[in-house]
Order: structure tokens, then sequence, then C-alpha cells
């Protein structure tokens, strides 16, 4: 990728010691975690994955286990300069894929992991204390994964199924529903992939009822345009 369309270079491990910190409302900094000094990143990572792929192959804990136990050491580790969240939460879906668990194609766990962002960086933080002396607790963080975000995530799925089974009206309920949980801007596309089994021309005439209400804002022009809403504006009937 051309350096331009980017901050810092990308593909590499970090090149200097970093900390994730909290900013408080009065202004006070708190460092919440220090990662893995630069200079032992690429160690700590060949150890975290030779562990890893040497117990997903015995298959004798369960990947439900295991996967969030990774993610909690590639954040602890921290590798790379910024973007660690984002690309543990790639890992995340890749994982859950790989193990049979494709409710990420269908709930965006971004989107979760967003509404309850206290509880994620809570946990992740009460999980990651001691890490680097081997005494932390699992617990904090799986509970958090396994509890809040998969089990969520299942269960709004579930809850789309119902939907589209209820009978007339419900493709149009489950589009609402959709609507009203996108929180920033989204595409027609962005819809769709969320919304797998209702039709575009159905997609698209509740889009514009929505603009007419004033619902629901188009930020440009074009099948690729971007739209704006915001949570609990738009009703589910």
């Amino acid at each position: 990728m051309d350096s331009q369309f980017v901050p810092q270079e990308g593909g590499r491990w970090k090149s200097t010691d970093n900390e994730i910190v909290e900013r408080r409302s009065n202004g006070t900094r708190f460092v919440r975690f220090r990662p893995v000094p630069a200079h032992q990143t690429a160690e700590a990572m060949n150890h975290l994955h030779e562990r890893f792929n040497l117990l997903w192959d015995q298959g004798e804990i369960d990947p439900l286990l295991l996967i969030p136990t990774y993610v909690l050491d590639f954040l602890c580790i921290h590798p790379f300069t910024d973007g660690n969240g984002r690309m543990a939460r790639l890992i995340t879906l890749v994982l859950l894929y790989r193990s049979g668990y494709e409710v990420g194609r269908y709930i965006s766990l971004e989107r979760i992991i967003e509404e309850q962002r206290e509880g994620y960086y809570d946990s992740l933080y009460r999980s990651s204390q001691d890490w680097h002396d081997t005494r932390h607790t699992l617990l904090p963080w799986w509970e958090y994964f396994l509890g809040v975000m998969l089990l969520g995530a299942y269960r709004e799925f579930e809850n789309r199924l119902k939907l589209v089974e209820t009978g007339k009206g419900a493709k149009t309920a489950m589009v609402l529903d959709v609507l009203n949980r996108m929180n920033g801007e989204f595409s027609i596309s962005d819809l769709r992939e969320r919304c797998p089994n209702v039709g575009i021309d159905l997609i698209r005439r509740i889009l514009r009822q929505e603009r007419r209400f004033g619902r629901l804002e188009c930020l440009g022009r074009g099948p690729g345009c971007k739209m704006e809403t915001e949570i609990g504006t738009i009703p589910n009937k």
C-alpha cells in the first residue's frame, strides 16, 4: 500500500514501546497496561503462535476457550504501533469461522463490542493484570467474550430469524430493526449483508420511506453512497 494513505508503515512489528492508556474526563492520564517491549515483540509473537498452533492441533482445549485466550495474549503483547484492537477483532472472526462459528457473517461483532465498550475494556483490564508474571486470570475476559459478545450475537441472529419466519411484514420489521441498530455512516451493501434474506427492492423502498420521515440522511449519490442514522430513532414496525 502506498505510504501516503497510511499514518505509519504497516506490516511490521512495533519499533518503539507502547502503552495502553485511558484518558479520563478530568484530563488525567491512566496507564491501563504496559505491553511487551518492542525488542521482545517478535519473540513473544513467535512463542504465542507456536503454543497456539500446538494446542489447536491437539484439540484438547475447546476452541471457544482457546480463541479468546489467544486474543487476550495478542492484545497484551500489542505487537503493532497502531490498529491492534482492529486486528484482534479480525483474528477473532477468522478463528471463529475456522471453528465453524459463522455468526459474524450476519451480526457485527464490532458493533456489539462498541455497544458494550465499557464491559469490553473492563474485562480486558481485569484479565491483563499480572499477565507478565503469568499470574493473571482469564475468567473476566472469557465471560465477556462468550457471555456478552458471542452469545449476544447469536441471540440477535435468532431474533432476526424469528422475524423472517413470522409472516407478512417480517422482512420489513427485520430491516427496520437493523437500521435502528446502525450507528453512524453505512451503505446499502452494509444493510444487505445484515439482511441476507431481504430483496434489494424492499430495502430501497424502506430507505426511501425513512428518508421521507426525516429519520435517515443520505450523504451522497450513486449506488455506493453512505447514509446515516442514530440508534433508537427508527421504529421497528
